[in-house]
């Protein structure tokens, strides 16, 4: 049989496109329901297909435009086998073959029964690129069909799932009221109209990409000298810049490390330039949609992974960086790490005055409490669970005050009240007069200087686009903090020619797995009926998986996560295409809890997009022994069913199960091993790529932050833990950012301020 004509349509050809299309609607096909169910949106929902809903088409730009994977090659040599007939009988056997004359069909060609079966058959593999074809194949399917909107700013699932966007209208903002209540004066009122409109750091946010010159010249109004040369101590060889900025300081990334550092330094009085490569959305103009935030606010567009996708990462890449769009648990540097660093690791400063107050600076300026006016969803069902059991379960401190019951702060907080780094030591370093954030900068290096055989950073270069044309700028500065985050500085590092071995590598994760419970939503049930698993402040409740109790608690903590309907339908063991609809009808009564381990084994960062990762079989028995615990509390919370994201998609019915079954079912699920893509594990805190240490040998930065090879570079950063902390990191990136910064005024000190 002739293969089909490939005619060249955007990034994939005719043929490649009508076989991603068939492995789209493989995974979500039309299933007619309409004599079962009286239900018009979930009759719709079951009859729409993926190709029905153009998922394929957005499938394509991600996969042929947006995603950069190491192997992201293969999947399209998979599309083009299975374009064709012989690559198709490659890739599926005998199961593509039909009984008719000429036998051999492609992939589309292929009963939607048979491709079910194909697909399972790869899950199941022996071969690891069969395996990570369909893991891929799943994941970016059901996310893109889940968070793609139509004309409306809807999904055909939503309202058939129980799903909603919150309601971008209901709450006034504050200068809408202020100026219908006449409090406000008309200058006031524009001020904080501005506010509004733009953001608390409009008056410092510049984007040399919407219009140069006027980008220039509010720099210069702020105090930043540009010049087309560079000055003599700069010695630059390859780089052409089209311009030159001067400043005291130059910070990378705008995060929970580089945002605290420049704050801490523009307060001083000097002129801090930050560099930041993602966007900066204000708070009106965040929309709360899935899939508009992965893509725009996260790292890889929200899909990145190690090199055999077995752990997904999720990292900010925006102004505030991970602070912007994590889950607001603010929780201090736990004792029995502070020992570990200080004992094993001669890390004394930790054990000390100093950072016991930058912490309380730190919590202080977020307005860190514990209080909770009403617990959502998950978080009840956790603190419910523990408590029936008897396993200890404590409130988790937050950066946001205690009627802050939102759920989509993983998206962005629009109404501001989760202290994220763009509401405090950002907004310090603007309203002080001495920075300024450009955003959509690209750093491509650290320039240095040697002299007297020690090499001494003075600025660096980066790049931004001027309507399509690429350009590259100078930032010359006395001081240079790299703060992008541990997966994106130590490239930052190596392209810049530092040789340190340790860059890199020591990566740790704080590996997660997860389960899940389905409580149905009854007039008697419980949570309360209008209560659901999207809903509410995202973490409240923490358990800690408590029996492993060594020196240093390499052990756990369980805790809930944030869900939205597409990383829910990604990471859901798919069956089938009626499988995985049933599940997500019962999306919004579903409750997830995660057991999260402080990990043992680490990984190499080579790339953004090249990670690898090995985790040691003890971190494997605390998951475990944490996923245990996690399926017994949501059971002892009442859950109807509870189930894993195992492949093979187990569901026990809590309520119908006897004892010996129950036991049976927790002791099988929990003692699977995490190898071969059979479940997913997830990574939201990815930490010490390049740690601190207090000589060269085993470290990359000293106790101050500054890298041993190159004179007035610091990194203030999670790369710098010396271990994985094991809890939420925030409030330790701040702090030890915190003291990094003053490090840096004692660097300072003896050299003239720009101003």
């Amino acid at each position: 049989m002739a293969a089909k004509k490939n005619v060249k349509k955007g990034p994939y050809s005719e043929g490649q496109m009508e076989a991603l299309s068939a492995l789209c609607d493989t995974l979500l096909p039309s299933i007619d329901v309409s004599d079962d169910l009286d239900d018009d949106s979930v009759v719709q929902f079951y009859r729409a297909s993926a190709s029905m809903a153009g998922t394929p088409q957005r499938l394509a730009i991600l996969l042929g435009e947006k995603i950069q994977h190491p192997k992201s090659y293969l999947s399209r040599l998979a599309l083009w086998l299975l374009s064709t007939w012989f690559g198709t009988f490659i890739l599926c056997g005998t199961k593509s073959l039909s009984g008719q004359f000429p036998y051999f069909q492609r992939f589309s060609q292929i009963s939607l029964e048979r491709r079910a079966q194909i697909l399972l058959s790869w899950s199941d593999s022996c071969f690891s690129l069969f395996r990570l074809l369909y893991t891929a194949t799943k994941i970016f399917t059901l996310l893109v069909f889940f968070t793609q909107v139509n004309d409306e700013g809807g999904n055909v699932s939503w309202r058939a799932i129980g799903y909603h966007r919150p309601d971008l209208t209901a709450r006034k903002p504050a200068i809408e009221n202020a100026h219908q209540s006449g409090d406000e004066t008309p200058d006031r009122q524009d001020c904080a109209s501005d506010k509004e409109q733009f953001g608390p750091l409009h008056k410092g946010i510049i984007k040399l990409n919407k219009s140069k010159e006027m980008a220039l010249h509010k720099l210069q109004k702020l105090g930043f000298p540009i010049s087309r040369q560079h000055s003599k101590k700069m010695k630059i060889k390859s780089l052409k810049p089209s311009f030159i900025i001067k400043c005291d300081a130059v910070v990378v990334g705008s995060g929970s490390g580089g945002g605290v550092v420049a704050g801490v330094l523009a307060e001083a009085g000097y002129k801090v330039l930050v560099l930041e490569k993602g966007s900066y959305l204000a708070r009106k103009n965040l929309s709360l949609l899935e899939g508009e935030a992965m893509d725009q606010m996260y790292l890889g567009h929200g899909i990145l992974g190690t090199e055999n996708m077995d752990i997904l990462l999720l990292a900010g890449s925006t102004v505030g960086g991970g602070s912007t769009i994590n889950w607001s648990a603010s929780i201090r540097t736990p004792p029995h790490v502070i020992k570990d660093w200080s004992e094993n690791y001669n890390l004394e400063f930790f054990d000390s005055k100093v950072y016991q107050k930058a912490l309380d600076v730190v919590c202080e300026k977020m307005g860190v409490q514990m209080e909770i006016e009403d617990e959502g969803f998950n978080n009840m069902i956790l603190r419910k669970g523990c408590e029936n059991l008897g396993y200890p379960v404590e409130t988790i401190p937050r950066n946001a005050p205690s009627d802050h019951y939102c759920g989509w702060c993983s998206l962005g907080c629009r109404d501001g009240r989760k202290n994220s780094v763009s509401e405090t030591w950002l907004v310090d370093l603007v309203e002080s007069g001495n920075g300024a954030i450009l955003t959509g900068c690209e750093v491509i290096k650290v320039v240095m200087d040697q002299e007297k055989g020690r090499k001494r950073a003075t600025g660096v270069a980066f790049l931004f686009k001027d309507e399509g044309v690429e350009e590259t700028v100078i930032v010359e500065s006395e001081v240079t903090i790299v703060s992008c985050g541990a997966i994106c500085t130590p490239p930052l590092l190596k392209r810049s020619g530092l040789k340190n071995p340790n860059i890199g590598r020591n990566l740790h994760l704080h590996p997660v797995v997860l389960a899940w419970g389905y409580f149905p939503d009854t007039p008697d049930g419980w949570p309360e009926a209008e209560k659901r698993s999207y809903e509410g402040a995202i973490m409240t409740a923490m358990s800690k998986t408590g029996s492993n109790l060594e020196p240093f608690n390499y052990g756990g903590i369980i805790q809930t996560p944030s869900l939205h309907p597409g990383m829910f339908s990604a990471l859901m063991p798919w069956r089938s295409g009626r499988d995985i609809k049933n599940r997500l009808l019962k999306f919004s009564r579903t409750a997830h809890i995660f057991a999260l381990a402080r990990d043992k084994g680490s990984g190499v960062v080579n790339s953004p997009t090249d990670i690898s990762y090995k985790m040691v079989d003890s971190d494997q028995e605390n998951l475990c022994e944490g996923f245990e615990k996690v399926l017994r509390i949501l059971a002892a919370a009442g859950a109807e069913e509870i189930g894993t994201f195992h492949k093979k998609g187990r569901v026990l019915s809590v309520k119908q199960a006897d004892k010996e079954e129950f036991e049976r079912f927790v002791k099988e699920e929990s003692l699977r091993p995490l190898k071969k893509l059979s479940s997913p594990i997830c990574s939201a805190h990815q930490m010490g790529s390049c740690r601190m240490g207090v000589a060269p040998k085993g470290s990359v930065v000293s106790p101050k932050g500054e890298t041993w090879e190159v004179e007035g570079l610091y990194i203030a950063d999670s790369s710098v833990f010396p271990t994985a902390l094991g809890v939420n990191p925030m409030v330790t990136v701040q702090a030890i950012a915190y003291c990094v910064g003053q490090s840096v005024l004692e660097y300072l000190g003896g050299k003239k301020k720009l101003i």
